[in-house]
């Protein structure tokens, strides 16, 4: 009975959300040449949208933990689904994600998501790739837009505790900004690569600010910690970092 009851819900979610993100991503690619400001509307609204419907078709309730300033900072979420994917452009006004080179490619979202200032990550691409990342990171921090990074690089489920990409450190490194940290448990209801979503809260832990300039271990082992707050006790000792024991 359960399963039947999201089993519905699931479906009437996708369908409304595939409708929304026909309709937005094809309103942020037609009004390009009319105005900037009616893409990245179109792009916040789609967010919203997908938050209404989670709590009003998926039964979610969403609770934050702390507070997310709007700043120019590097955020380095937890990443277990595509909610909190979805979610960046409501949670901040204008934020530049970093998001796989193939999600750009996708046609229609992937010209809207590129002109709203994502920030494409070519892992195989080299020097050149890093430097025009580098680049167009550290113009959105002159634009006041806060970075947004998946440090992990995939979609965990919940429970699990992979360690940081190496891009994380070179990112902080050579970017030279404070890291906020967030935790997410969305794995739970909002499971990776599960077409059934199911009832229950989702919640944002922030953590605290990590200051710029830390020795690499250090601030790998604060933010991994952190993002890793809302994960059962025995998976953060399965997967600490051997620097942190």
């Amino acid at each position: 009975m359960r399963y039947t009851a999201a089993l519905i819900r699931s479906i009437l979610f996708w369908i409304l959300f595939v409708i929304m993100s026909s309709i937005s991503s094809i309103g942020a690619v037609v009004s390009l040449p009319i105005s900037h400001h009616a893409t990245r509307w179109f792009v916040r609204m789609w967010a919203i949208f997908h938050r209404l419907i989670c709590r009003f078709v998926l039964g979610h309730k969403i609770v934050v933990e702390g507070e997310m300033p709007d700043i120019p900072v590097l955020y380095v979420f937890k990443h277990e689904g595509a909610f909190e994917t979805i979610e960046q452009p409501m949670l901040f006004q204008w934020p530049a994600v970093f998001a796989k080179e193939q999600l750009l490619s996708i046609p229609v979202w992937g010209q809207a998501a590129r002109f709203y200032g994502l920030i494409p990550v070519d892992r195989d691409g080299g020097g050149k790739a890093m430097r025009a990342m580098l680049s167009a990171a550290r113009a959105a921090l002159a634009g006041d837009r806060p970075l947004v990074l998946f440090a992990e690089g995939t979609r965990v489920p919940h429970g699990e505790a992979p360690p940081l990409r190496s891009g994380f450190a070179g990112i902080y490194r050579m970017l030279g900004v404070p890291v906020i940290p967030v935790a997410v448990n969305s794995g739970l209801v909002y499971p990776p690569r599960r077409w059934v979503k199911w009832p229950g809260t989702i919640t944002y832990r922030i953590g605290e600010t990590i200051p710029a300039g830390l020795p690499r271990e250090e601030a790998e082992g604060r933010v991994w910690r952190a993002i890793n707050a809302l994960n059962p006790p025995e998976a953060l000792l399965a997967g600490m970092p051997k620097a942190e024991k």
